[in-house]
């Protein structure tokens, strides 16, 4: 039997996409164990989850910068995910920017969960972005964590979300997040079956059968099964 898929997921909020991948493990869906949770806020409600679920907890001593970590955090999270022996990190919701030492030093991917179809608009608010923007249709991405550009990463998969008329900034954002919980477990379970193959910044999704697909593809056809 196949070994599961060793995580270390990354939080700064109230963790709604962590209680996904809880959720999802704990009734069989996904093929892996949450090592570790790494948050840079002590009061993250989804410290509380984590504790729920037996899952041990690390929170950073984050630094004066508001973005981004300090030095020394940088060295707390790189010991939590190598001592937990962590396989993929998911920034689910973390809500600072990783430095380029750290994403080379960390030997595992990393991927984050984006409220937006990337590149369309990157960064803080999504969402609101998107209102302002007069976008049609958003949606959200998983993409892989690497050095450079905010939400520049390889993309990994993508889901859309009509934008209805009248839409509030938290309607929109709550319609989307809904998404965000399907599709990061998607991805999750492909990374668990080690069907994702990256090449430079394409990604393509293994099917059963040994072929693959892109991850736009992939993302379809999970969501009509």
């Amino acid at each position: 039997m196949a070994s599961r898929l060793r995580l270390g997921v990354l939080v700064s909020g109230r963790g709604s996409n962590l209680e996904a991948i809880l959720g999802a493990i704990a009734a069989g869906r996904l093929a892996a164990e949450t090592r570790v949770v790494v948050s840079d806020r002590a009061d993250a409600p989804a410290l509380t989850r984590a504790r729920a679920a037996g899952v041990p907890v690390v929170i950073l001593d984050p630094g004066s910068r508001p973005a981004r970590l300090d030095a020394r955090a940088d060295q707390q999270l790189l010991e939590a995910l190598r001592a937990h022996q962590v396989e993929l990190v998911v920034l689910a919701g973390f809500m600072r920017i990783l430095s380029t030492a750290v994403l080379e030093a960390v030997a595992s991917p990393m991927i984050n969960i984006h409220p937006s179809l990337l590149p369309a608009f990157p960064g803080l608010d999504a969402p609101r972005q998107a209102l302002d923007y007069g976008a049609q249709v958003t949606g959200c991405t998983v993409h892989f964590v690497d050095p450079g550009a905010v939400d520049g990463g390889a993309i990994i998969a993508q889901r859309a979300v009509p934008v209805h008329a009248g839409d509030t900034r938290d309607q929109l954002a709550d319609r989307i997040l809904q998404e965000e919980h399907r599709l990061l477990v998607d991805v999750l379970g492909w990374f668990a079956a080690r069907r994702v193959v990256r090449t430079g910044r394409r990604v393509h999704i293994r099917d059963q059968a040994g072929g693959s697909g892109s991850g736009m593809q992939a993302a379809g056809a999970a969501a009509g099964e």
